[in-house]
């Protein structure tokens, strides 16, 4: 019972975590920075994939399943631990951060893939016959009729893993990467003061997962003026 009391006359102190301030800024920026290469990177790899997937060489198509399938069947901490520690094992030392943000790659790309390829799935043949018909090539068809409407009907499922994706740059802490958690590892250690330094961490997550809902819900309105008109939200 004595313990219990302690316990419960817990004394918050974040004055301890003040010197340490840019130290936090500086991790969030570094997060922000993997975060913003991977999903420009892997949404390009993603898109190619699901275009590869639909192919009709057979080979092409298997090579890109079975490389979507990997991905994600397995734990992101198993993927980055086999870049970081596997690779350098065989020669190929990579450093931390790019380490990080090409593990990050290859997930988004895995991920992006089965959703753009959802979304292209949906369009209706009627649709692809119809601008057949109106005399329009083959790369106006895939380009104006399968692959944007099926982005813009996706674009809620992508914007919500590339946010996940944000969230997963923690565990690039396990490679010592100098991203948010990663620095909070560090002062939380050099202060004793664990509460306290993930509330912090908590926060500035929480910051910047609505700072990217917000930067998607514009760049949604930007890209796709229907979205304007009709008011859609993420």
């Amino acid at each position: 019972m004595a313990g219990m009391e302690e316990d419960m006359q817990y004394q918050f102190d974040f004055s301890a975590l003040l010197p340490y301030w840019s130290d936090f800024l500086s991790g969030a920026l570094v997060t922000i920075e993997i975060t913003v290469f991977s999903v420009i990177i892997g949404l390009l790899i993603g898109v190619a994939c699901a275009i590869a997937r639909r192919s009709t060489i057979g080979p092409l198509r298997t090579l890109v399943s079975t490389y979507v399938e990997a991905v994600r069947n397995t734990p992101f901490i198993v993927q980055i631990f086999f870049i970081f520690f596997g690779l350098s094992s065989v020669g190929i030392r990579l450093p931390i951060i790019a380490a990080a943000v090409f593990a990050m790659v290859i997930n988004v790309g895995a991920y992006t893939a089965e959703i753009v390829r959802a979304g292209m799935d949906s369009i209706h043949p009627s649709q692809i016959e119809a601008a057949e018909a109106l005399g329009l090539s083959k790369l106006q068809i895939y380009r104006d009729i399968i692959l944007l409407p099926a982005i813009e009907r996706v674009y809620p499922a992508l914007s919500s893993q590339f946010i996940l994706m944000m969230l997963s740059t923690s565990i690039a802490s396990q490679i010592s990467a100098e991203e948010l958690t990663g620095v909070a590892n560090n002062i939380q250690s050099n202060t004793f003061r664990s509460l306290e330094t993930y509330m912090v961490v908590a926060v500035l997550y929480i910051a910047i997962t609505y700072l990217m809902r917000a930067g998607f819900y514009g760049l949604g309105l930007i890209a796709f003026p229907r979205r304007r008109r009709l008011g859609t939200s993420l």
